[in-house]
């Protein structure tokens, strides 16, 4: 596995993400009938907020990037796009365990969707989420905290 590291996003990687968002769920959005390149860098643009959003970088050059969204009952995890350079190597899976091993300490449940038929449905299945509900286009899920056993 590739050493990893996050840095807070600023403003000036909102491109950079929008990019990537497109790149990495084309071939999601094109099974579903639902690709548009610019609505999916638009979408990214308008719902962008770096206050909860990390960019990770793999030998400092930028990776891929991850928020964790407040909500009044947990988080949500957005925008987790990782170069497809770098699949495979268990960076996805680092960055998640490392995002929920924080808010299993805090006691706080992670929600997030995920588009229909998408292979990122496994990692987050591998990771206890669980499908809560689901639409044509999109898979809701959610993950309670894991209580460190005693």
């Amino acid at each position: 596995m590739a050493d990893w590291a996050l840095r807070p996003a600023t403003a000036t990687d909102v491109e950079q993400i929008a990019d990537l968002r497109a790149e990495v769920m084309r071939p999601d959005l094109e099974r579903l009938g639902r690709y548009d390149d610019h609505r999916v860098r638009q979408r990214l643009r308008d719902a962008f907020g770096p206050t909860h959003t990390w960019i990770i970088e793999v030998a400092d050059t930028f990776a891929g990037c991850v928020a964790l969204r407040p909500s009044p009952d947990g988080f949500w995890l957005e925008h987790f796009y990782l170069d497809p350079v770098h699949h495979g190597r268990g960076i996805g899976t680092s960055v998640l365990r490392h995002l929920l091993g924080t808010c299993d300490r805090w006691g706080i449940r992670v929600r997030l969707n995920v588009l229909q038929g998408s292979a990122a449905r496994r990692l987050y299945e591998r990771h206890g989420f669980m499908t809560e509900s689901e639409d044509p286009v999109d898979v809701f899920m959610a993950r309670e905290p894991v209580r460190p056993a005693r």
